[in-house]
């Protein structure tokens, strides 16, 4: 199948006509978002609003602050994670340390309301059943980037006052800069969605362009100290730290970050408006398909290979990372007190160097939290789909269906963690065995969160969508947690609260040894509410 022209008359008669429903359409996914968006803000502006005191812990004086610069200059692998930083105010730190992540998360969680509301519409069919009313040919796309545009204004707005204190015009212009960096990657996401007929390709291939402004950026900044490499340029992610918010400000780059957010948007409306609704510029190619598909297994296994190759080259390389900047962490860090002991709450009481290593492990097994989630959702796409209804009718029952998918999202965790510990064994050169014996204990949480997941799809199929929260709840304990010196009882909420911190701590097997039991038992109580129920449409 191809794209082919839009012949309806209203399509080209222009003028408000093809906007005609934007309205309802904008209050409908704000409301059907009402939940995702708001907890996206949070945690958004949660960790950079909660930067300044921690950084003000760690960093007192200005003497302190003026030594943190003086040793980032001279830190590759630290810029290359999270940028060069241009003046030592708490302020400056804060877009320092977590600008990048913010306007990750904010890229993220744009794509994603844009993809939702647009190829996700069209691939379920309701988009066929609302363009049949009064509804104009690109309201449609137009309510979702409105959508995405209301989250990252509250975004900005959150964040420009909650860190007015610093300087109203530093927090102004970061605020924008991570609110435009949100929108450029939405309407990349709106350009993909009109490329492709799969919305979780179309949410993977943005995702992909995310990962490579990411690489950019920390290429660039890796060669250079002030910003000044023409591969930083060229990410959009790096146009953010080129603001230099809190540090002579930029107010120019903001006009980067407009251009680039208006011509994608009207490519994705030239494109829009160039094709049928459910049509696609680079369509699925019909079968047959290449090889056996004899099986649920090797069903699955074809649906979910493209996911699982792309989590295991980004944690090999995230372990690469992570491994080349232990030694200049420890160095980093060097007598601060209040440092060294943030490492240790996320890594364990031992040298720092071993605290640093575990609490790098700790970070990619709450990251594989997501996969997990991720990969066992799967299973509610192909039921609301339909696409599971044909295979259902065969000679497959639906345990055999389902222990396809699992078995990819289980099994593949444990790939994705060996392979995050090869990484740090390629970037560290050091502790092999230790530093792989703690990415696979990290497995046993994930498998926790993972069986939380199978348990809300197999009894509440419509709710299955809340373990994301779960996961997001878990990724915002773990990581902010300690930073903030949350007490102990809030961070034994998560699963991976209870796991040995290991390299450098003792091992023990009790928590581990219930830890899957526990997610052997939330896999089998999803599995048997799934034999139990009506399949969902």
């Amino acid at each position: 199948m191809t794209a082919t022209a839009a012949p309806a008359p209203v399509v080209r008669a222009g003028g408000s006509r093809q906007f005609a429903g934007t309205g309802v359409l904008l209050r409908f996914a704000l409301r059907r978002d009402r939940v995702m968006i708001p907890v996206w803000v949070a945690v958004n502006a949660l960790m950079v609003l909660s930067m300044p005191n921690t950084l003000k812990g760690l960093y007192a004086t200005p003497a302190e602050r003026a030594d943190l610069l003086r040793q980032v200059s001279g830190n590759t692998s630290l810029r290359a994670m999270v940028g060069p930083v241009f003046d030592d105010s708490l302020g400056a730190l804060t877009a320092w340390r977590v600008g990048m992540y913010a306007a990750a998360l904010a890229a993220v969680m744009s794509l994603l309301v844009v993809v939702r509301h647009t190829r996700d519409e069209e691939e379920s069919g309701r988009q066929e059943m609302v363009s049949s009313g009064m509804v104009g040919r690109r309201a449609p796309l137009t309510a979702a980037l409105l959508a995405a545009a209301v989250a990252n204004t509250a975004l900005a707005l959150v964040v420009t006052a909650g860190l007015a204190g610093q300087g109203a015009t530093g927090a102004l212009v970061f605020g924008l800069g991570i609110a435009g960096a949100g929108m450029v990657f939405a309407t990349m996401a709106a350009i993909v969605a009109q490329l492709t007929e799969s919305a979780r390709l179309a949410r993977g291939l943005t995702a992909a362009v995310l990962g490579a402004a990411f690489v950019l950026r920390a290429a660039g900044d890796s060669a250079s100290d002030d910003g000044s490499s023409v591969l930083t340029w060229l990410s959009p992610l790096g146009w953010l730290e080129e603001l230099r918010a809190f540090a002579a400000e930029r107010w120019w780059v903001l006009l980067l970050l407009a251009v680039a957010t208006a011509l994608q948007g009207w490519a994705a409306y030239e494109l829009a408006g160039r094709r049928d609704v459910g049509m696609s510029f680079l369509p699925t190619r019909p079968g047959p398909a290449v090889g056996r598909l004899g099986t649920a297994g090797a069903l699955a296994w074809r649906l979910q290979r493209g996911g699982v190759a792309g989590w295991s080259l980004g944690f090999f390389l995230a372990g690469v990372v992570y491994g080349g900047m232990t030694d200049g962490a420890a160095k980093l860090v060097g007598d601060n007190e209040r440092a060294r002991e943030i490492f240790q709450r996320m890594g364990g009481q031992s040298g720092l160097t071993d605290a640093f290593l575990a609490a790098m492990v700790g970070m990619l097994g709450l990251i594989a939290a997501l996969y997990v989630v991720s990969s066992v959702l799967r299973l509610s796409a192909e039921e609301t789909s339909g696409r599971a209804e044909p295979v259902l009718a065969g000679a497959v029952g639906r345990l055999r269906w389902a222990a396809g998918h699992l078995v990819i999202a289980f099994g593949g965790s444990v790939l994705i963690m060996l392979l995050a510990g090869l990484g740090f064994a390629v970037g560290y050169g050091r502790q092999v065995g230790p530093v792989l014996g703690a990415c696979l204990v990290q497995v046993c949480a994930v498998w926790v969160i993972g069986g939380i997941a199978v348990l809300l799809y197999g009894v509440l199929p419509r709710g299955a969508v809340a373990a994301w929260g779960v996961a997001g709840a878990v990724l915002l304990i773990g990581w902010i947690g300690p930073a903030l010196n949350v007490p102990q009882p809030v961070l034994d909420l998560s699963p991976f609260g209870h796991l040995p911190k290991l390299p450098g701590g003792a091992m023990d097997w009790t928590p581990v040894g219930i830890l899957l039991a526990l997610a052997a038992t939330l896999v089998a109580a999803g599995l048997a509410g799934l034999r139990r129920r009506d399949l969902t449409t």
